[in-house]
């Protein structure tokens, strides 16, 4: 403004000429806020300073300027307006241009279109492209992770029945909320062959689980079979939206929520505590069976090895006494009076060993009615065990052990007994 040499204030007198001080305006003498300036004058006054830092020169001086006006002389308005409109229109080609600049920011692509077609793709920074309507740009973010939902929307609570309900194989209906997360792998792709981008991934999504699901069992898809139910999603939906140019590419798909429906979830409930107490019961059962039938088995196959072995026994017995018997009446034949003898005292030495003996001596006529003779076998047993350790600790001869007086008569009786059952026994084998 100061190089045109126009001053801000509107109340100046001299707003707008180009006289110097002192020199006589037409607006001279008024005082300020008397009245509008000449707005004729100003325009005039305005257009030779634009022409003047133009580089313009001026054109005849007209009437009001002190010069005369030819005939063919053009109007110094006419001029003026020219000129600011040359102006103007290099000013706004100069906006034009600019507006044909963008920045993309980290992360992004740009998409230049040339008359509504793709024409190229831009990294990021500050790019350039003709302006409209020649070109126009559009950014896409293509390291954001996205997500879409299936069955609600924010919030499991906030379910949407008609995405949610699906059938499985076994006619059974199942309520099931999951969340698909994606990424863009070609942004043309997703910006030109999609006409609204994500309600086709979850058009996509909703198709291949629905495909999915409806090939297994209800307790499959709620129990051991979610992880794989959600794999084999992901893969169908990666090679529909492959088939169909989406430029997506897919992350991950996470099940939210799978459970029946409402309207039967309680007696679901009932159902399943059923089918636990009934795992519960055969698990109990088959504990118990197998507590009780290896151990019974073990015992029938106890009886069955001692019924062998007593079997086995007797048999042998049997065997044994047989042969025995034929040995017996082989040596009977042989010499009759000498084997039944032989029978008799192996027979009567069998009866004693097992009986306690009581020795009485009728002949004598002596107080000494009977005498243990177990009980002094044991004493002298005793006897000789306490000597041995006695000579164990002491290294010393051990003390003969000597019996009493009231035995000595016994056994005097006794090997008399033995030479008469020996004499006796050889009357029988002269026999």
């Amino acid at each position: 403004m100061k190089r045109l040499g126009l001053k801000p204030s509107l109340n100046d007198p001299r707003w707008g000429s180009d006289k110097k001080d002192g020199e006589p305006q037409a607006n001279e003498g008024k005082k300020p806020g008397e009245g509008p300036p000449d707005m004729e004058q100003l325009w005039r006054d305005f257009n030779q300073r634009l022409n003047s830092f133009f580089g313009q020169k001026k054109g005849p001086e007209g009437p009001n300027n002190g010069g005369p006006a030819g005939p063919g002389a053009p109007r110094p308005d006419m001029a003026g307006m020219r000129a600011t409109a040359g102006a103007i229109g290099v000013v706004a080609a100069l906006i034009w241009l600019a507006s044909g600049s963008f920045i993309v920011q980290e992360g992004q692509t740009g998409i230049v279109y040339t008359f509504g077609k793709v024409s190229h793709t831009t990294g990021s920074g500050f790019n350039w492209r003709w302006p409209y309507p020649f070109q126009s740009d559009e950014t896409v973010k293509v390291s954001q992770m996205r997500m879409v939902e299936i069955g609600y929307r924010g919030n499991v609570k906030n379910k949407q029945a008609r995405e949610s309900l699906m059938l499985t194989d076994d006619e059974n209906i199942i309520d099931m909320q999951f969340a698909v997360q994606f990424k863009l792998k070609d942004p043309v792709a997703w910006l030109m062959n999609n006409r609204d981008e994500e309600d086709t991934v979850r058009q996509v999504a909703e198709t291949s689980i629905r495909e999915i699901v409806g090939k297994n069992k209800m307790d499959y898809v709620l129990y051991e079979g979610r992880d794989k139910v959600a794999y084999e999603t992901q893969q169908l939906m990666q090679l529909i939206l492959d088939r169909y140019a989406s430029g997506v590419l897919i992350s991950n798909v996470t099940l939210q929520a799978v459970q029946p429906p409402e309207q039967v979830q309680v007696a679901f409930d009932d159902a399943v505590k059923a089918g636990q107490d009934l795992e519960r019961q055969k698990n109990e059962g088959q504990a118990y069976a197998n507590d009780v039938i290896p151990k019974a088995r073990g015992y029938a196959s106890r009886l069955l090895q001692e019924a062998e072995a007593y079997r086995s026994m007797v048999t042998e017995n049997a065997t044994g006494n047989a042969s025995r018997f034929k040995q017996v009446l082989t040596e009977y034949q042989k010499a009759p009076g000498v084997t039944r003898d032989r029978m008799y005292l192996e027979t009567m030495q069998q009866i004693y060993s097992s009986a306690s003996k009581v020795m009485v001596d009728a002949k004598s006529g002596s107080n000494l009615l009977y005498l243990p003779l177990d009980k002094l076998i044991a004493q002298a047993a005793a006897t000789d065990a306490t000597a041995a350790q006695a000579r164990a600790a002491q290294a010393s001869p051990p003390p003969v052990a000597t019996l009493p007086s009231e035995v000595m008569p016994s056994v005097e009786v006794t090997r008399q007994r033995d030479s008469r059952s020996r004499e006796s026994g050889r009357d029988r084998e002269g026999r």
